[in-house]
């Protein structure tokens, strides 16, 4: 396959498998402290090999996968899928996601009460 080799940069291999939109993301997240290869923090020019786990925290979600293949360029989803193993647990059920507020159409600007009740709601505010 084109683009497949022994070792690959693991931000190229995170945004080549589809596990971020671009990569760019990828490799902010690897100086952020997000993406750890074997339980080791790396720097986004960390070589990554099959066999390798990759744990990448992105978007409120851990995702934890088994390297199957290394690839370098970006491919379509079915075969970037076939390229590792997901171990990530599942996400949360939609009812455990943070309630969403929603306001009426045309009721205008929130006032300082109702701005307080919503930061409650949503737990940003002690009160």
């Amino acid at each position: 396959m084109a683009g497949e080799q022994a070792s690959a940069r693991v931000d190229s291999w995170i945004w080549s498998v589809r596990l971020t939109k671009t990569r760019s993301i990828a490799s902010d997240a690897c100086r952020g402290g997000h993406v750890r290869v074997n339980g080791v923090r790396v720097k986004p020019a960390h070589a990554v090999r099959a066999g390798d786990e990759v744990r990448l925290r992105h978007e409120g979600r851990e995702h934890i996968v088994i390297v199957a293949r290394v690839i370098t360029k970006r491919v379509g989803a079915a075969v970037a899928a076939e390229c590792y193993v997901d171990k990530s647990p599942p996400p949360p059920p939609r009812e455990e996601t943070a309630p969403v507020a929603v306001r009426d159409r045309g009721a205008g600007r929130p006032t300082k009460r109702d701005r307080r009740s919503l930061d409650r709601l949503l737990g940003r505010h002690p009160e």
